[in-house]
């Protein structure tokens, strides 16, 4: 049951009682806000590297402030392109908690719910980043669902068949810390307006990848619907067990431990294992596999490698990426845009693991449809649509060719004006506009009117596809499935169009060469 108990004040205090306990959250903007539930208990001590541990509580429990990060090594930015996305709230590992906006509790309205998973690849960041708020998308009659989860070696340490099967899901407990939420959606979320049989997922970059890998673990199916998936760059492979396990030995190394003493493990302090991370990446040649791992228990496959998810050939997937990805890192060291020729081919060569010659090949072909651009400009829209663009797409032609449910891809082409226009259209671009959070992320939308209509735009489409399956909407051109023929796709910009095959002359440039996968990439 739910009430709304009210302060001598005269304010709203809704309470809410859910299968853990009664939560008091408080009303903003007309906007149901629960900030802060546990969903699961402590992650430390002997629950390290263990499954989720379901929580119960008496009394009712205050959700008025967003939880702790999961631990991590980011470090918190001030710079306003950045900081709307960050979060410089403490970190500690009781961190399995998730967030709740909604236009009404305990009414019968059965709303769609939303489910957002976070970015920051496999290692970082957290839900209750400024630009993440949901109220303005429970405005739009969703229920807005988001959650902090174990991340980086806390989350993926693959310790595999060690004391007697004891940590067999190591490898995997970030992930099936996100499953524990969406069983807690299933259970609690009709007290909160919504429906537990219309569940949306969406993430952007790590949160793309880690909807794309629900997508192929059989523990969550069931718990969703309908996926989007947002500028994500790992989503076709994730770890295997041998590269797991090596990355295993030289962390552990670097703790001066072996699998022969992994109780010791739960006492290290939570800032050691931090700092013996990066070390053992290194000591491992820069490649880092602290990402979900294919153990043959709750991931036997990867995302979208051969083919898509065959548990998920019913769900519908949006898809997209944004035009400038890799622009939102380069802005951080701009010193990779002002590369001349010759340093650009070298790169190229490097990043995507071809010879200089195709390299060069390659180059010219960007260098034909973009005669403006610098070569640091060339460089870094090579980078972003061999780690972005082509990752998507290949998700978009997979899930295609499945023939069950559509698939829709979109390209994010508005550029931002901030930093006298140094992003273009960068990573993260997608975010503010499908939250309908411009104003809170101007830091990198800026503060042009025109902003709005996009927004209108996105967040509608987002919306309409968590109520349908299907993005269309009226203030949008007709939109229509992805095939591998025609290629259609969203381009949403300064005047948003269907365009079949955008870009088809560097599509296929790419085409024969290999594809972006991340430990191959930590190589190079």
């Amino acid at each position: 049951m739910s009430a709304c108990a009210t302060t001598a004040g005269g304010s709203r205090e809704p309470i809410v009682d859910t299968s853990s306990g009664k939560v008091r959250g408080y009303v903003n903007d007309g906007v149901y806000t629960f900030k802060g539930i546990p969903y699961g208990e402590n992650t430390g001590g002997k629950n390290r590297f263990q499954p989720p541990v379901p929580i119960r509580w008496s009394g009712v429990r205050d959700a008025l402030e967003y939880g702790p990060r999961a631990p991590q090594n980011e470090r918190p930015a001030t710079e306003p392109h950045l900081a709307w996305i960050r979060d410089t709230r403490p970190f500690n590992e009781d961190c399995l908690v998730l967030n709740v906006f909604t236009r009404a509790v305990n009414d019968s309205s059965k709303r769609p719910v939303m489910v957002y998973i976070h970015g920051g690849g496999f290692t970082s960041g957290a839900s209750s980043a400024p630009g993440l708020d949901g109220t303005h998308l429970a405005q739009r009659d969703v229920v807005l669902v988001s959650l902090n989860h174990r991340l980086n070696v806390f989350a993926h340490l693959y310790l595999g068949d060690a004391e007697g099967g004891k940590y067999a899901d190591s490898g995997n407990v970030g992930m099936l810390d996100v499953i524990a939420a969406l069983q807690w959606v299933k259970q609690n979320i009709a007290q909160f307006g919504g429906d537990a049989s219309n569940v949306t997922i969406f993430g952007q970059s790590g949160g793309a990848s880690k909807v794309a890998v629900l997508m192929a673990m059989p523990p969550a199916q069931g718990l969703f619907h309908k996926a989007i998936v947002q500028s994500a760059s790992s989503l076709l492979t994730m770890a295997t067990r041998e590269a797991a396990e090596r990355n295993t030995q030289f962390f552990l190394t670097q703790l001066g431990l072996d699998k022969s003493k992994l109780a010791a493990l739960h006492e290290v302090p939570v800032d050691t294992l931090l700092k013996a991370m990066p070390a053992g990446v290194k000591a491992a040649g820069m490649i880092d596999d602290y990402r979900p791992v294919i153990d043959g228990r709750s991931l036997r496959a990867h995302p979208f490698d051969p083919g898509a998810p065959q548990q998920s050939a019913n769900v519908p997937m949006m898809i997209g990426w944004c035009e400038t990805e890799a622009r939102f890192s380069f802005s951080q060291n701009p010193k990779e845009l002002e590369l001349n020729r010759d340093q650009v081919r070298a790169r190229v060569a490097r990043f995507v693991g071809i010879s200089e010659p195709e390299a060069e090949k390659l180059t010219q072909v960007y260098r034909s449809q973009r005669p403006k651009d610098t070569p640091g400009d060339i460089f870094a829209i090579i980078h972003g649509d061999h780690m972005y663009r082509r990752s998507v797409t290949r998700a978009a032609e997979l899930k295609s060719a499945q023939g069950g449910a559509p698939a829709y891809l979109y390209l994010v082409n508005w550029k931002t004006p901030v930093l006298n226009g140094l992003l273009r259209t960068p990573h993260t671009m997608c975010i503010p506009f499908a939250f309908a959070n411009v104003d809170i992320a101007s830091g990198i939308t800026g503060t042009g009117a025109d902003r709005y209509r996009l927004q209108d735009e996105m967040a509608g489409a987002w919306v309409a596809f968590a109520k349908s399956g299907n993005p269309n909407h009226s203030a949008l051109p007709a939109w229509q499935p992805y095939n591998a023929n025609e290629r259609p796709t969203m381009v949403f910009d300064r005047q948003t169009q269907l365009v079949r095959d955008p870009a088809r002359e560097e599509r296929m440039a790419f085409s024969s060469y290999p594809r972006y996968v991340a430990e191959a990439a930590g190589r190079r």
